[in-house]
């Protein structure tokens, strides 16, 4: 069973920055895609950016140019680097994983809480 663990969440304010970690219980180069998503309260969960086994990443548009999505080579380990932090990028922040084979296998964390004060 594929487990994913995410950590790095916490209280900071507007223009700061975070580093979520996740860590995978087996090679993230065995997973197509690793990917960060985020729930608000109230709203539903939304891409946030994406890493491919291949390296390539890819951002949404209300992320792009202050969030960073990062490997370890090494280590069973994606990053999300968060700058520039907005009220709005306040949710649960959850990693995921992605094994195309026969179909879709989705994996999940349990989720860290980010929340950014005004």
């Amino acid at each position: 069973q594929v487990q994913l663990v995410e950590s790095g969440g916490g209280l900071v304010q507007a223009g700061g920055s975070l580093r979520l970690s996740c860590a995978a219980s087996e090679s993230i180069f065995s997973f197509n895609i690793m990917g960060w998503y985020r729930q608000a309260p109230g709203k539903q969960r939304e891409w946030v950016a994406s890493i491919t086994s291949g390296g390539s990443t890819n951002y949404a548009g209300s992320v792009k140019d202050r969030f960073t999505i990062s490997r370890g080579n090494t280590k069973n380990t994606v990053w999300l680097q968060m700058n520039s932090l907005k009220p709005e990028d306040t949710a649960i922040y959850y990693c995921n994983a992605e094994l195309w084979v026969d179909r879709t296998f989705d994996y999940w964390g349990q989720g860290t809480q980010v929340t950014v004060s005004s």
